[in-house]
């Protein structure tokens, strides 16, 4: 090969080399892959799930998420319990003003739905159907809670050695005509009886009327007469009447000869001083209250109006702790837990009031 071919060559390899180097670079396509997973949609706002805004919409009734004031007054039975209650929900961050005074069943629904002066009314008996339409009078709607049970406890000192059991009718003669203990049977002394009662605008009061004065004097057609009930027992002689039962306690205390009545709560907090009478042979306890067999057991409620519940947080605040913490404060406080279908119905009546 001469040398000019042999150069020739060179040339035209360089040349070769030299437009390849300049030439785009090609690529191997990549291998299939599985398609990237989809992006993960955020909610909506306004589109949580239901049990998540049912949360959001209960957090606003937490103890420590309201404030203002809550004003409550009526039986003196019910205000050891509220009186729990209150401690709870203030211990719970309530940082308002919650106060609750001891008036009576009937004084308290009166400030509640006629002057209406108060957000909540507590009561040992159910409102009357007068006091219903003189809440309608005022623009309240009220809405009802039974809280708990009492068992009516009679009582006597605790120095007492001859009184064990009573029949409601024994009990009748006791608080009315009955001059001795004698005079109710032969074999008890022949002292003078001392009766202490919870006061005319008692709720207590308004229950043993119904329960064991009225029966004990019946009318022409053979029913109650509650009317000639509570003027026998307001005709009795050695009677002492108090709306504070911590009075009723100290009279009944001071005597061997002395009877009284209130709610059990009083009797269980001074067991030591007193003693508990069985009525027709049954003794109050937890289960003959709720099972009703105890015959002078009865309903604990608290009243409020679903127009209060909706203009204060704080009131269906307070309402709401009370009816889902009550159970484990009751017992001790001393009276008895409604059943499961009842703290049901108060839960459907507090969502039915504010519209839940």
């Amino acid at each position: 090969m001469t040398k000019f071919v042999r150069s020739l060559m060179f040339v035209i390899i360089a040349t070769s080399l030299a437009l390849a180097a300049c030439a785009p670079a090609t690529t191997q396509a990549p291998e299939p892959t599985d398609a990237p997973p989809p992006t993960e949609t955020l909610p909506v706002t306004g589109s949580e799930p239901a049990e998540a805004s049912a949360e959001d919409a209960m957090a606003m009734y937490a103890p420590d998420a309201v404030s203002g004031n809550i004003v409550t007054a009526g039986s003196s039975t019910v205000f050891p319990l509220s009186e729990r209650m209150k401690q709870r929900f203030e211990e719970e961050g309530f940082s308002g003003n919650l106060t609750i005074d001891s008036i009576g069943s009937g004084a308290g629904l009166e400030r509640f739905c006629v002057a209406g002066e108060t957000d909540i009314a507590n009561a040992s008996r159910k409102i009357k159907d007068s006091e219903v339409e003189s809440c309608a009078g005022i623009g309240r709607t009220v809405a009802e809670f039974q809280v708990g049970i009492d068992a009516l406890a009679v009582v006597v000192s605790a120095e007492n050695d001859f009184v064990t059991d009573v029949t409601l009718e024994e009990l009748a003669l006791i608080f009315s005509t009955a001059a001795n203990w004698s005079d109710v049977r032969p074999e008890w002394p022949a002292e003078p009886i001392q009766r202490f009662s919870p006061g005319t605008d008692s709720g207590t009061f308004d229950y043993f009327v119904e329960a064991v004065m009225g029966p004990a004097f019946p009318n022409a057609e053979g029913k109650a007469d509650l009317e000639a009930g509570e003027a026998a027992i307001l005709d009795a002689a050695n009677l002492q009447l108090s709306e504070d039962d911590n009075v009723l306690v100290q009279g009944v205390q001071g005597s061997p000869y002395a009877i009284g009545y209130f709610g059990y709560a009083y009797y269980q907090e001074n067991a030591s001083t007193l003693k508990a009478l069985s009525v027709n042979g049954i003794a109050p306890t937890a289960e003959t209250a709720e099972s009703g067999e105890y015959p002078i057991s009865r309903p604990l409620f608290i009243y409020s109006s679903t127009e209060i519940m909706r203009e204060k947080p704080q009131v269906s605040a307070f309402i709401y702790f009370y009816l889902t913490n009550v159970v484990d404060e009751i017992l001790d406080v001393g009276y008895f837990p409604v059943s499961d279908d009842k703290a049901q119905e108060n839960l459907d009546t507090w969502n039915s009031a504010l519209d839940m």
